[in-house]
């Protein structure tokens, strides 16, 4: 009896674990086949990302898809920088860890800006190095 409940919370543990594992492969799952519409697409934990010519759209994965999705032009797009820590970083010299990791477009009009979340430094520094190049290409148009 009192292995029984011994064991009890490992059963329950597993099964929280499960269920988990289940809504983690929802949501790429449903991010799966949200990126198919774009040229480029990303997903981590707190940001999904997707580019299709000039557009941007961004939004916050769930297992039922992506919420809060907002879509923005680079021709828009004044600058694209990389912080961490809400520190502007240099692409070819990143760090190796932080705790807030995000790509930052700087807007024309109205002047303000947006914030896309990212886990890893490298993955957004790629995003930051390929945006940048493509807005240098758009002004040398």
């Amino acid at each position: 009896m009192e292995r029984g409940l011994l064991w009890l919370p490992l059963l329950a543990m597993f099964f929280w674990l499960a269920w988990q594992g289940s809504q983690e492969y929802q949501k790429v799952e449903t991010y799966r086949a949200w990126a198919e519409q774009f040229e480029r697409a990303k997903y981590d934990i707190y940001a999904v990302l997707g580019q299709k010519g000039n557009n941007i759209t961004w939004g916050k994965p769930t297992p039922k898809g992506p919420i809060k999705l907002e879509t923005f032009s680079l021709l828009d797009t004044q600058e694209v920088y990389l912080l961490v820590d809400d520190k502007l970083i240099d692409l070819e010299n990143l760090p190796q860890k932080g705790r807030s990791i995000e790509l930052e477009f700087l807007f024309f009009e109205p002047a303000n800006s947006v914030r896309v979340p990212f886990t890893e430094i490298p993955l957004a520094a790629e995003w930051g190095k390929y945006l940048q190049g493509a807005l240098q290409e758009l002004r040398s148009r």
